[in-house]
C-alpha cells in the first residue's frame, strides 16, 4: 500500500502538468485571436479618425442625430454583463457549476438586451432616412460629411453587433453544457477564455460610444 501511495504523486503529476499545458495553450490561442481582432477594429477606428478630421462639422452634426439615451443605456448594459461574466468565471474556478451557469445565462440575457436596443436604434435611423445610400436624407450644408459618419457608424456598430452575437451564442452554449453536465462537460478554463472574448467586445464598445454618440456633446 505504501508503495502504491508513493507512486500516486508521480502518476498524477504528469496529468496535472498536461492540464496546465492545455489551459496555457488555450489562453495563448485566445490572446492571439484577440490581437488580430484588435488590429481589425483598429483599422476601423483609424478610418473614423481620418474622416472625422476631414469632416469635423459633418461628424458633429451627424452625431447629434444618434440616440444618446439608447447608447448610454447600452453602455450600462454591457458594463453590467462584464460583471456577470467575471462572476461566472470566478464561480467556475471555485467549482460552483450551477452558479456559473446562472451567471452565464444572465450575461447572455444582457447581451440580447443590448442587441434589441441596437435594433431599435437601427429602425429609428432607417425611418429618419439616415442609412447611407440613395435614400439618405440630411438637411444642412454638411450632408456629405454626415453620410460618411453614418457609413462608419453602421459598419463599426454592425461588426460589433456581429461579434456580440457570436459571444451570446458561445455563452449560451456553455451555460447549457454546465447545466447538463457541470464542470466535467464545460471546463473552467474554457469559460475563462470566453470571458476574455466577452470583455474584449465590451471594451471595443467603450471606445465606440464616445466616438459615435458624444462627438458634439462633450
Amino acid at each position: 500500500v505504501m508503495a502504491a501511495d508513493a507512486k500516486a504523486p508521480a502518476m498524477t503529476a504528469p496529468a496535472h502538468s498536461a492540464g496546465n499545458g492545455r489551459r496555457q495553450t488555450m489562453e495563448l490561442g485566445m490572446w492571439v485571436f484577440l490581437t488580430t481582432e484588435t488590429l481589425f477594429f483598429g483599422v476601423l477606428f483609424f478610418a473614423y479618425l481620418v474622416m472625422r478630421l476631414a469632416h469635423p462639422e459633418g461628424f458633429a452634426a451627424a452625431s447629434r442625430h444618434t440616440d444618446m439615451l439608447m447608447g448610454t443605456l447600452n453602455t450600462a448594459v454591457l458594463l453590467t454583463s462584464s460583471v456577470t461574466m467575471a462572476l461566472a468565471v470566478e464561480a467556475a474556478t471555485l467549482g460552483r457549476a450551477r452558479l456559473a451557469s446562472r451567471l452565464l445565462a444572465a450575461t447572455l440575457l444582457l447581451g440580447v438586451v443590448f442587441l434589441a436596443i441596437k435594433g431599435y436604434e437601427y429602425r429609428r435611423e432607417y425611418v429618419e432616412h439616415l442609412w447611407p445610400g440613395s435614400g439618405f436624407r440630411f438637411d444642412g450644408p454638411n450632408a456629405a460629411g454626415a453620410q460618411t459618419f453614418f457609413w462608419l457608424y453602421f459598419v463599426m456598430t454592425g461588426f460589433h453587433a456581429l461579434h456580440l452575437v457570436i459571444g451570446v451564442a458561445l455563452v449560451g452554449f456553455m451555460a447549457w453544457r454546465l447545466a447538463r453536465g457541470g464542470l466535467t462537460a464545460q471546463s473552467a478554463a474554457s469559460i475563462d477564455n470566453a470571458g476574455l472574448y466577452w470583455h474584449f467586445v465590451d471594451i471595443v464598445w467603450i471606445f465606440m460610444y464616445p466616438a459615435l454618440y458624444l462627438v458634439s456633446r462633450s
